[in-house]
């Protein structure tokens, strides 16, 4: 059978593992997986780091999951500027879905109230909605509304993976955000999983699903 290609698209880098990483691992095994970033937050980043350390750390984290480097695209776009350059992140999105003809798209939810999140959203559905099966993932600190209309049921293997990969991240765990705790990812996989009868899970909203 042939292998589907899944395209995760990430605001920021870390978004993607945060909502889905559980899931990269699960899928990774039969299918092929493309991930971009479009933001590598330069920014934000903590004085005692190198600008860049987010870049750095996406590879970690994307190689750890399975992820093959050719796979993994990054854009270098302020945090907080999507607004102001839609056409351009549509632009880098219709090359992507040109070069990889996704069969499923994996994109932040459109009730995430972070600008960058909401403007990837649109223009990824704007993108894709003729062409591809698309789910959004769950980033709860950015939500007060979230669909679950989807559950991919995973083992504590695979979430262990997920947190394995979020520790590369190492700049943002000094932050000491919360939604990067052993607490908060095993969790909220595990309230997940017991709405789907499964030990862990996580959740999507759908958009469009096309068999």
């Amino acid at each position: 059978m042939k292998k589907k290609k899944i395209l995760l698209l990430s605001p920021h880098t870390d978004d993607a593992e945060l909502g889905a990483g559980g899931t990269i691992a699960k899928l990774l095994k039969n299918n092929k997986i493309y991930y971009a970033a479009f933001s590598i937050c330069e920014n934000s980043i903590p004085k005692k780091w190198p600008k860049n350390i987010l870049e750095k750390e996406v590879h970690l984290a994307t190689k750890l999951l399975g992820i093959k480097a050719k796979n993994l695209f990054i854009f270098k776009h302020e945090v907080r500027s999507f607004p102001e350059i839609r056409q351009t992140i549509l632009n880098e999105i219709i090359s992507l879905r040109k070069k990889i003809k996704p069969d499923l798209v994996i994109i932040p939810s459109g009730n995430d109230y972070h600008q960058d999140h909401q403007v990837l959203n649109k223009e990824a559905i704007r993108a894709f909605k003729t062409c591809a099966s698309i789910i959004c993932y769950e980033l709860p600190w950015n939500h007060v509304d979230f669909k679950t209309d989807f559950f991919v049921q995973l083992t504590k293997e695979h979430i262990n993976k997920k947190m394995q990969a979020l520790k590369e991240y190492k700049s943002q765990i000094s932050l000491k955000r919360p939604y990067f705790t052993k607490e908060f990812i095993f969790g909220l996989a595990k309230v997940r999983g017991t709405q789907c009868n499964s030990d862990y899970a996580e959740s999507f909203e759908v958009i469009r699903w096309r068999i």
